[in-house]
């Protein structure tokens, strides 16, 4: 989405985890390190970055503004119902907080993404919260410190067998969060535990080194409640929640904010596929199906990451993040089968590239202009299945994209039929255009169609063949095609194809469907050598997206 610049600049990289430990007999010390995210997790940025939730929704916000959407607050939601014949529009009942006006609104969909003690949860019958909270109470305190402690800018865990724990997070500003145990009776009165006895109860757990505030920023107090709502959405699929309306948990491995914008992203794509008439019912279901997974994994995940916080245990807690660190990285969160995944022990899938699992970065040299580029990300986020095409040598192979082109392109394909179909829908309700899009130039990908964009990755000398020489559909689709010949610049000095594909025998075909939210749909290969090959891919690209895509009926032929 290009929006992550001004938070690498303002925010802070941390790349290890470090464990102290004090006892009655052994003074506070430091038992080891850890390096957040080791080798075997395959990622571009192998660090935390770490920021205020307000500059990343700052993002998002002045992002809106620029495409012409404003952010309208001191709305409160009451409550919303179905009209009678179930299809027409939802009515969501909501009051002005100021004036406390009451007004109703028409939607389509509702998404409720208002909190953990969300009304649009409360609004929905069957969505009930499910767990347990748990006795403990934290003091959360933002500052900038003053400290002779060494670990202050490594994410770091300090347990005192006497006074509790404390989980250090650098801050940006040269700020520092302390999460604070509080041990204490359990009919203790929490009220007590105010800002001034948490800061005293940081200095015993740090001692004896010194620690003070120059200013504190923030203070809280809270107890862990892990929960995951037993619906994610209602029985009609048109109110859905997403973020801590759906899951609530500690906050000690940053995953709320980032598991509730990708509850947000595979909720949106969707949604945006549904508005358009394109997505059938299975498109929808897929993201309870999806998500409130996610969600269980991380409670689950969560309950003992807290627990081995708040016992001191470095070397459980140590085993525990080796065992979760594919997980909290964000590439271990994997779905399962579905209608938009298909099955992931299939033969021909090989390589790192599996169905319901995000894409691993790879390098590759643009044809075009002859620019290496991380080939996960090169295709800009506009709602678009990617297709990708590999092949060793395109001209063995030219018969294969020939058909699979010319049939992708007849009228009688469902791909050619919904490219017109969302060409239509696009013309009446385009994309919201940025003044950035002047550079990003997104026109590139929708030459051939709104709904579609196709990659073709060879790894053929740039010398050997020209633009010219492909089908007319992949002429078109020139800023996607791309030579596999940089494997010195890969994570894993790996040709994508080899760490996508595992391997690619003489002669063969793969195509690799990928979801707008860069997740793998499905793998297919074929001997191109085969004459009908080409028309059987094409069919099996229809088969695929037959599963959960549709043309609406006001623009069937």
């Amino acid at each position: 989405m290009r929006l992550a610049d001004p938070l690498l600049q303002r925010g802070v990289r941390v790349y290890d985890i470090a464990f102290w430990r004090s006892t009655a007999d052994e003074p506070l010390h430091r038992l080891g390190r850890e390096i957040h995210y080791p080798p075997v997790i395959d990622v571009l940025d192998p660090y935390l970055l770490l920021v205020h939730q307000g500059m990343v929704e700052s993002l998002f916000i002045e992002d809106l503004k620029k495409r012409g959407v404003e952010v309208r607050r001191n709305t409160a939601f009451d409550s919303y119902s179905v009209c009678e014949n179930k299809a027409g529009p939802l009515q969501v009942n909501c009051r002005t907080n100021v004036t406390q006006e009451r007004r109703s609104l028409l939607t389509q969909y509702l998404v409720g993404c208002d909190g953990a003690h969300s009304k649009v949860r409360k609004s929905i019958p069957e969505a009930k919260p499910v767990g347990l909270s748990q006795p403990m109470v934290w003091g959360v305190l933002d500052g900038e410190l003053v400290t002779d402690f060494p670990d202050i800018w490594s994410k770091t865990l300090v347990y005192s067998q006497e006074h509790g724990s404390i989980l250090i997070i650098p801050r940006e500003r040269n700020m520092t969060r302390f999460y604070i145990e509080l041990k204490t009776s359990p009919r203790a009165d929490k009220s007590q535990f105010g800002q001034e006895f948490v800061m005293q109860r940081a200095k015993e757990i740090m001692a004896p080194f010194e620690v003070g505030w120059k200013y504190i920023e923030w203070f809280g107090r809270y107890q862990i409640g892990q929960r995951v709502a037993s619906r994610f959405c209602d029985s009609h699929r048109r109110a859905f929640l997403a973020g801590d309306a759906s899951h609530t948990h500690s906050p000690k491995s940053a995953q709320g904010m980032n598991t509730s914008m990708h509850d947000a992203w595979n909720l949106c794509w969707k949604l945006n596929l549904a508005v358009r008439g394109l997505a059938k019912p299975a498109l929808l279901e897929s993201y309870e199906q999806e998500r409130r997974k996610i969600a269980l994994d991380l409670v689950n995940f969560d309950y003992e990451h807290a627990n081995q916080i708040a016992g001191g245990d470095a070397v459980a807690l140590a085993e525990n993040f080796r065992t979760n660190v594919r997980f909290i990285s964000g590439i271990g969160a994997e779905y399962g089968e579905n209608a938009i995944n298909m099955p992931a022990s299939q033969s021909w899938v090989m390589g790192e590239a599996k169905p319901g699992c995000l894409l691993p970065p790879a390098k590759v040299t643009r044809y075009l202009d002859s620019n290496p580029v991380d080939i996960q990300l090169d295709i800009p986020m506009l709602g678009q299945f990617r297709v990708y095409l590999f092949m060793w040598d395109v001209h063995q192979s030219r018969i294969f994209l020939e058909t699979f082109c010319q049939a992708i392109a007849s009228s009688k394909s469902l791909i050619s039929q919904l490219s017109a179909a969302a060409s239509i829908s696009y013309a009446k309700q385009p994309r919201a255009p940025a003044p950035e899009d002047i550079y990003l130039r997104p026109e590139r990908y929708t030459a051939v169609s709104h709904l579609f964009t196709f990659a073709l990755i060879t790894t053929m000398p740039k010398a050997d063949i020209e633009i010219t020489d492909l089908p007319p559909l992949l002429q078109d689709s020139r800023w996607t095609f791309y030579l596999d010949n940089v494997p010195e610049l890969d994570t894993r000095g790996s040709l994508c194809t080899n760490k996508w594909l595992g391997s690619l025998g003489p002669g063969e075909v793969a195509i690799v469907n990928v979801r707008p939210d860069g997740y793998v749909g499905s793998i297919g290969r074929w001997d191109s050598s085969i004459d009908e090959s080409g028309e059987e891919a094409a069919q099996w690209m229809d088969d695929y997206y037959s599963r959960f895509l549709q043309v609406p009926a006001s623009v069937q032929v």
